[in-house]
């Protein structure tokens, strides 16, 4: 009789043991099963002045790139593509002035302006290459001549050599010789004298001496997209 009792007596202090043994592993487990202790500080995101937003100068690039395809297929004219890089030249100044102000970046306010800007001006780009207006002069070797020279400032602008501002001037000079041109065709009933030519060929070569100039003086849209 005494034996069961000692034998029930002592059961609550095994089944106590056996409790604290299980709640020990139990979180021992859990320590181990890698639930949620204490998160780790995330890792440093790079800062804008680190990594500058990308979608603006992208937008810069798709733009020289629609410009110089209407170029290339004589959608745009001189006249028209000196507006729109003189258009674009003015973005590219006011973004790199905004992030000069801002240690090298842009506040959202600015994003937002200079993203309303690009959209007038992708307007005007669309607007200007399906417009009755075109580039194309014909078989002569004058008309080959500005065909070639507009070739090359395309190229400049596809492969980023020209900067938006170096092309507006360039378009400028062509539009000058396009309109010299026409006024002294109309002049002389369609065609152009000898001495016409050689003025015309003159002023090509002057035009054609800027174009390597810019293509080679080390400015580059690259170099623009940076700021």
């Amino acid at each position: 009789m005494k034996f069961t009792w000692l034998k029930w007596s002592a059961l609550p202090v095994v089944v106590l043991m056996m409790g604290g043994v299980a709640l020990a592993q139990d979180q021992s487990g859990s320590q181990s099963s890698g639930q949620p202790q204490s998160s780790p500080a995330p890792a440093a995101q790079p800062t804008t002045a680190q990594k500058p937003d990308p979608s603006i100068a992208q937008r810069k690039e798709n733009q020289q790139d629609r410009i110089a395809n209407g170029v290339k297929s004589g959608q745009l004219t001189a006249g028209e593509t000196a507006k729109l890089e003189t258009k674009e030249a003015a973005i590219n100044g006011e973004t790199k002035a905004d992030r000069a102000a801002n240690g090298g970046k842009l506040s959202a306010a600015e994003k937002a302006k200079i993203n309303g800007q690009q959209n007038n001006l992708s307007k005007q780009i669309y607007k200007d290459k399906h417009n009755a207006n075109t580039a194309h002069y014909g078989n002569n070797k004058v008309g080959q001549r500005r065909e070639n020279q507009q070739d090359r400032i395309a190229q400049g602008i596809k492969s980023g050599k020209l900067t938006a501002g170096e092309t507006a001037k360039l378009e400028n000079q062509q539009k000058g010789v396009n309109q010299q041109v026409a006024a002294d065709r109309k002049a002389n009933g369609g065609t152009l004298t000898a001495s016409e030519k050689k003025q015309i060929n003159k002023e090509q070569n002057q035009a054609s001496k800027n174009i390597h100039h810019k293509k080679h003086n080390g400015a580059t849209q690259g170099s623009a997209k940076k700021p």
